[in-house]
């Protein structure tokens, strides 16, 4: 039997030519050859025993391990194979590579994928910029941009009817665009005879992991690595508090839509409601979690991921900041004559999100969760080398 480092030595050799220059995918599959025969990380994350069960990597495979990892480094900061060495493994790096590409190659309509390409900070900025001076010019132009107070009434400034029509057409656009694209991911990576039916006991722990973001520790549980391999989970705290901040936003307006419907209970709600107290909260959240995030990209080392993506991440985390702000402004001064400015900000921010929601850096939340299940469903099945091999 061959000691460890021949067969890897001869995986690298032979991995060491095959990725063509700027083929991402190729990339992946010459590191995984390598990976495969090492399996040092093995026990990191989900990506490597995963990794095990295949011994080819085309597109669907590579596409479906890229969404699967959680770019915590660890594995980097473990490989001994990691550049300057020869063999040039960098993992994170590489499956971010991929990650970008397949938000792409899945979205939906297919010609709006190269949104992806496009310099998402610019593009997200101008967009939020754009809506909002079109609705404080209507505001204007009908006396209305600074009024007395109106005892934070929204509807007086722009009535329930219009903003529905506003948003509602967006919202599902986005809702139908993201679930299509995910669902163009789902049938790519999954066979059509295995791996598409969820069992409850996958379901579950898939959606535990999402909603704990299990993969965000490292493998061990300090967390992602620094650039000076020191750990720290400030990352996972930093997607806990921007992940449940959008859901409480989110909460808080399905709250008040049926308050409205079902209750006929009409805005503005007192601050002690609880559609208020969720968005409060949300908006909290939403503030804390996008600027640590937005810190982090900021001082990231460069191995750790791909540098073409901080337009795309750095345009998402914005908007975000400006939906929060803007809410939490419009919060604490809806009762001043300042109120109609503010709404017409807030609502350009959000509107400003809507239309980008399927374009931006928010769908690697949707891959990963559908990765997830994958690998949950994938793991309670026999290996297919197992099954060849018999």
């Amino acid at each position: 039997m061959q000691p460890l480092e021949a067969l890897v030595g001869e995986a690298g050799a032979a991995a060491k030519h095959t990725a063509p220059p700027g083929d991402a995918v190729a990339e992946v599959a010459r590191q995984m050859q390598i990976c495969n025969a090492c399996r040092y990380c093995e026990g990191f994350c989900a990506v490597f025993p995963a990794m095990t069960r295949r011994i080819e990597f085309g597109k669907a495979e590579v596409d479906y391990l890229a969404n699967l990892c959680h770019n915590c480094g660890a594995c980097l900061h473990a490989c001994q194979y990691a550049p300057p060495h020869e063999f040039l493994v960098n993992v994170p790096q590489a499956m971010a590579k991929v990650r970008l590409q397949t938000y792409s190659d899945y979205a939906w309509p297919p010609a709006l994928g190269k949104l992806y390409k496009n310099n998402g900070l610019a593009l997200a900025l101008a967009l939020a910029a754009g809506l909002a001076l079109f609705l404080a010019l209507a505001l204007a132009l009908n006396g209305n941009l600074w009024q007395p107070a109106l005892a934070g009434n929204f509807y007086r400034v722009f009535p329930h009817n219009l903003m529905v029509a506003m948003f509602a057409p967006v919202f599902l656009f986005a809702l139908l665009a993201m679930g299509m694209s995910v669902r163009r991911f789902w049938y790519a990576v999954s066979p059509a005879d295995r791996a598409r039916e969820a069992p409850p006991a996958a379901a579950t722990e898939a959606t535990r992991d999402v909603l704990v973001m299990k993969y965000l520790d490292g493998g061990h549980g300090e967390g992602c690595n620094e650039a000076d391999d020191e750990f720290t989970l400030w990352r996972r705290r930093f997607h806990h508090f921007t992940f449940y901040g959008f859901m409480l936003c989110f909460a808080s307006t399905s709250v008040a839509t049926l308050y409205h419907y079902l209750f006929d209970w009409h805005a503005p709600y007192a601050l002690t409601s609880l559609p208020v107290l969720l968005g409060g909260a949300g908006g909290i959240g939403l503030l804390i979690g996008p600027a640590g995030l937005l810190w982090l990209n900021l001082s990231r080392h460069p191995l750790h991921g791909d540098a073409r993506q901080k337009p795309m991440d750095r345009g998402f985390i914005a908007l975000l900041l400006l939906v929060s702000a803007s809410g939490m402004a419009l919060l604490a001064w809806r009762d001043t004559g300042a109120m109609a400015l503010l709404l017409a900000l807030h609502l350009a921010t959000v509107m400003a999100l809507f239309l980008t929601l399927p374009y931006s850096k928010f769908m690697h939340g949707i891959y990963r969760a559908a990765a997830l299940l994958k690998w949950a469903i994938e793991k309670r099945q026999p290996s297919r080398l197992q099954l060849g091999s018999e």
